[in-house]
């Protein structure tokens, strides 16, 4: 997959453009100017192009003062890391005039500072080539792991929109696949939402490990990290209420056994939690003498599994009870 260097560079000029910015190093200083080893761009289409070694001209012109006298260049250095815009381009034989004057960029990026700067102002994407370059002990694959970008569930849609590419019509930029005809699980948005459900699996799986061991904050954690991946995944919902009812949390832990069933209707777990912790709760609302709630709880809890005996005994007790508390009312 390597490019030759020739045809790089020839993409190169056939690309930049007057008013785009150039980020390099000042190779040498001379009377009429100095002359600058390009490293990456810094707008349009951002690229490093340290290895294609071009070198831009800043002519003394296009250098600003900065005192009211002496020589413009002598405030620069040989190694200096200068940005600057492009004033004038020889494609032909391949030459860049550049200047420091921010009228040589385009109105909307003429607040960029142009001149001297740090090596922390290097666009973020060429400090990281630096940083993985210089750290050549480091697989690839760990490299690849380590990135954010890699391992976000939405690169994919993030790329195709950024480069304005439709992921269905054709599902592939190469040709001899355009013509295919692909089931839907065989695009993007589908095998998307299978890895987002794995990954989520391998969270709650670590969360019920710290779950079992009383580590509930890291569970917790794993939890909430599953459902960023996949809102709707069933088991982190479950998992996550049956820690949020243990906790005490129980009105939580409802709403998310609630969301696994309406995601999952034959989950025998989020039915079975959901009904146990509506009959708990249900039991603190008759300590608070709230009993119609109370009642709505279990009435909800027999409506899922009309034989929940725990429900239906409790049910029971609060009709018994509601009885006795009416008659003495009546008899006062």
């Amino acid at each position: 997959m390597e490019m030759p260097s020739m045809d790089r560079r020839e993409l190169f000029f056939r690309d930049i453009e007057r008013g785009d910015i150039v980020i390099g190093r000042i190779s040498s200083i001379r009377e009429f100017g100095f002359f600058m080893v390009l490293i990456c761009l810094g707008s349009g289409i951002v690229r490093d192009i340290s290895h294609l070694e071009i070198t831009a001209l800043c002519p003394l012109r296009d250098v600003p003062s900065h005192s009211n006298h002496g020589d413009p260049l002598s405030y620069y250095q040989t190694g200096d890391i200068i940005r600057a815009g492009i004033k004038d381009i020889d494609r032909y034989h391949e030459k860049l005039a550049v200047s420091l004057y921010s009228s040589s960029l385009p109105p909307h990026m003429a607040g960029i500072k142009l001149g001297v700067i740090t090596s922390e102002e290097l666009p973020l994407y060429y400090r990281r080539s630096v940083e993985l370059n210089s750290n050549s002990l480091e697989s690839y694959e760990n490299i690849m792991q380590s990135s954010l970008g890699f391992v976000n569930p939405g690169v994919v849609e993030f790329l195709l929109e950024k480069l304005g590419i439709d992921e269905s019509h054709p599902p592939s930029l190469m040709r001899g696949l355009q013509s295919k005809n692909f089931s839907e699980d065989d695009f993007a948005s589908a095998l998307r939402k299978k890895q987002s459900a794995s990954w989520a699996l391998k969270c709650v799986k670590i969360g019920v490990d710290y779950f079992k061991v009383g580590r509930h904050v890291d569970a917790m954690n794993e939890y909430n990290k599953a459902l960023e991946i996949d809102k709707q995944n069933v088991e982190a919902l479950v998992a996550r209420g049956a820690l949020y009812a243990t906790k005490g949390s129980l009105n939580k832990a409802i709403e998310d056994f609630e969301l696994a069933l309406e995601n999952c209707p034959t989950h025998r777990n989020a039915r079975k939690y959901l009904c146990q912790t509506l009959v708990e709760r249900g039991g603190q609302l008759e300590e608070e003498e709230k009993f119609l709630n109370a009642e709505s709880y279990y009435k909800k809890a027999l409506t899922l599994d009309e034989t929940f005996k725990d429900a239906e005994d409790a049910l029971q007790k609060l009709h018994k009870y509601m009885q006795v508390i009416l008659y003495f009312l009546f008899e006062i």
